[in-house]
């Protein structure tokens, strides 16, 4: 089995297992046990330094975990992700609960007029994920470049989001694939093996 085939094998039943979380009982209960978590991970990374941080989350579509409640609760810049191409990095853009939103590529939502921001800490969504802290996406790369990029230009925090139901034996990787700092469910926060 090649490697795509092996990682587009994962992203279906990756898919299938969010959407049985998603649709599982007490998915308001989970939503907020995981931003707390988040919450808690943030203010432990920042200190007193909390409302200087520039934050990106993003916004949840196709039965991603939920990561408003921290973008709303964080007393610093949140932007989102912005696709500005394929094959490119993403852009983020400044955003607030009362920031217009668009429809951008893929169907995700994105402010309508774009204020560019850098953020030091990214709210990562995914499809799979693994102890080793890697992911698994939808296939475009778009966060692999990212992060490429961010930390070659200096120091960057990537947490995951997720299910706890969304956790694999082991995400097939490629030189590409990015690392994630830590990874949040509604049940922990996981520090990836050797980070």
């Amino acid at each position: 089995m090649t490697l795509t085939s092996e990682k587009s094998e994962l992203r279906a039943r990756a898919m299938e297992a969010r959407s049985a979380a998603a649709a599982a009982p007490q998915l308001a209960v989970r939503i907020r046990a995981a931003n707390a978590l988040l919450g808690t991970l943030l203010a432990d990374h920042a200190g007193d330094a909390l409302a200087a941080l520039p934050l990106s989350g993003y916004m949840p579509m196709r039965a991603e975990m939920d990561p408003l409640p921290t973008m709303r609760a964080h007393p610093g810049p949140v932007g989102v992700p912005v696709i500005a191409g394929r094959g490119q990095p993403l852009a983020f853009h400044l955003w607030t609960p009362d920031t217009a939103m668009v429809e951008g590529p893929f169907r995700a939502l994105v402010p309508r007029d774009g204020v560019a921001m850098v953020p030091h800490v990214l709210i990562v969504p995914l499809l799979a994920f693994d102890r080793r802290g890697y992911r698994l996406g939808y296939g475009g790369g778009f966060y692999d470049r990212t992060l490429e990029g961010l930390r070659r230009d200096g120091r960057v925090l990537a947490i995951g989001l997720a299910h706890a139901a969304q956790e694999v034996a082991r995400v097939p990787t490629e030189l590409t694939d990015q690392p994630l700092d830590a990874i949040v469910t509604e049940d922990a926060v996981i520090r990836p093996v050797g980070q």
